[in-house]
């Protein structure tokens, strides 16, 4: 196997290289599929990693606080109630364990928080309903 690296002002001779490789069939072509990234302001997501990092800070956060997170902030702006939650993150109904729920949000805040006190989103709690994920927006 040949490893071949190139830099970005290597462009055109890696297209070159790419264009002369295409005409041999006896070559296998790997590609690679581009990583899906939830990125918002102060939050990275790295689904396919199960990443966090905040302002370039990973987080270590426990499965059910990842799952919590990515939830929310793929449904951002929308009020997900404790049964929605409840069933994605632990797949079952609530019945009365919403405490585990504010539990584990509690917990994912603070670690959220420790990191930088700059907010530029918050998980809101609506209370007897659910939690909404929202990015406040900037004023100038």
């Amino acid at each position: 196997m040949l490893l071949i690296e190139f830099n970005d002002e290597n462009t055109a001779v890696f297209d070159e290289v790419i264009t002369v490789l295409k005409h041999h069939s006896d070559f296998k072509m790997f590609s690679m599929e581009e990583e899906k990234v939830i990125s918002l302001p102060g939050l990275t997501i790295y689904p396919n990693q199960r990443k966090i990092y905040r302002d370039c800070h990973e987080i270590s956060l426990t499965t059910k606080e990842y799952e919590l997170l990515c939830l929310l902030a793929a449904n951002r702006g929308q009020v997900l109630t404790y049964t929605q939650i409840y069933e994605k993150v632990w797949g079952g109904s609530p019945a009365g364990n919403e405490r585990i729920i504010r539990f584990h949000l509690c917990n994912l805040r603070k670690k959220l928080n420790a990191v930088s006190s700059d907010e530029p989103f918050v998980i809101r709690c609506i209370r007897d309903v659910g939690y909404c994920f929202e990015v406040k927006s900037r004023t100038v």
